[in-house]
Order: structure tokens, then C-alpha cells, then sequence
């Protein structure tokens, strides 16, 4: 094949392929946006002192109100990244409320 054949034969295939790809690429789906963390809590093993400590993540940032039935309940407030501590607390079994959402903690 001459070299002008080959020009007219190839150059309308580069340029649908320029044409093709934006279009495939505004047409192929957007990736599902990251789902949000499901918010967790656990309590500690019991410490020397006979307490036990609180943490979890996952939240929003916030206030948040900690119950347990050990007795102990309370605001506590969320961080930025979504987690909080509560150190020395009498152990129980303990959840946390925010927003509707109740969160059971592990143990």
C-alpha cells in the first residue's frame, strides 16, 4: 500500500478515535461516592483501678450522649475526626446516641 492510501485510510480512524474518547468518558458512570464509616464504640478490658475506658469512631463531630448500665450517662462531645474517649467509668454495658442513631458499644 502507497503512502497516500495509507494517509487516507488512516487518518479519518485517529481522528474518530479523538472524537470517540471524551464521549466515552463523560458517558462512562462516575465511581458511587465512599460510603460514610459506620459509627463504632467499644469498651475496654477492666483496668487495675477496677474501671473501664470508652472510645469510639466514626461519628460526626458534635455532641453525642453516652448512657450505660452502670449508671453512668452524659454529654460527651465528638471530635473532628470522629472519635471520642471517656476514661474511668464504672464497666456496664454501654451505647451511644446521636442523632437518632443508636450505636451499641462491644465490649
Amino acid at each position: 500500500m502507497n503512502r497516500r492510501t495509507r494517509l487516507l485510510l488512516v487518518t479519518p480512524l485517529a481522528a474518530a478515535s479523538l472524537v470517540a474518547a471524551p464521549t466515552a468518558l463523560a458517558v462512562a458512570p462516575s465511581a458511587a461516592p465512599a460510603a460514610v464509616p459506620a459509627a463504632t464504640c467499644s469498651v475496654s478490658g477492666v483496668l487495675g483501678n477496677g474501671k473501664v475506658h470508652l472510645s469510639g469512631g466514626g461519628f460526626t463531630p458534635g455532641p453525642a450522649y453516652v448512657y450505660g448500665s452502670a449508671g453512668f450517662g452524659g454529654t460527651v462531645e465528638i471530635s473532628e475526626n470522629g472519635g471520642f474517649q471517656i476514661m474511668n467509668v464504672a464497666p456496664g454495658q454501654y451505647s451511644v446516641r446521636q442523632g437518632g442513631e443508636l450505636t451499641q458499644c462491644s465490649i
